[in-house]
């Protein structure tokens, strides 16, 4: 009978055991990967003022967003989260690439976007020239106020 108790007793140590790596197991946090953004080094392939659309399709691929209103731009966005117990999902990485096209369909820019303390940063840009577009006619005109003298208006 006393050894009847001792593979008891070993038993429900055997299952308290199991049961305490378990019960660790389960608090420790899972991380998934959504999306995805190309490498720095297939980035660098397309050449700004060059590639087309169909050309940084075949070095990169597609992307899965692409501007919604104009069409001007692809983005590439990867995210990394952290799922804890019973929390909610908390997006601790983000990386956004856009790729913007001229209206002729050539690179227009590159820019690396991530995300610091919530807050969205630039991690990297290449563009080929300033340009105003995104600037609307009045703060293009009213931009100017004051830079003029008046010996140049009169001649």
């Amino acid at each position: 009978m006393a050894a009847i108790g001792m593979k008891a007793r070993g038993l429900v140590r055997l299952v308290a055991v199991l049961l305490g790596i378990l019960t660790i197991a389960a608090c420790s946090p899972v991380y998934t990967n959504h999306g995805f953004v190309p490498s720095d080094e297939d980035v660098e392939e397309i050449m700004v003022g060059i590639d087309t659309r169909e050309t940084v399709a075949a070095i990169v691929g597609k992307p899965g967003a692409e501007g919604l209103l104009t069409q001007e731009g692809w983005y590439y966005v990867e995210s990394r989260f952290k799922h804890f117990a019973y929390n909610a999902p908390e997006e601790i990485d983000r990386e956004v690439l856009r790729i913007g096209f001229d209206e002729s369909g050539l690179v227009e820019n590159i820019e690396r976007f991530g995300l610091e303390q919530g807050q969205v940063v630039v991690l990297s840009r290449r563009v080929t020239t300033s340009n105003t577009r995104g600037v609307g006619f009045l703060r293009q005109l009213l931009g100017n106020i004051g830079n003029f003298d008046a010996g140049t208006l009169l001649q």
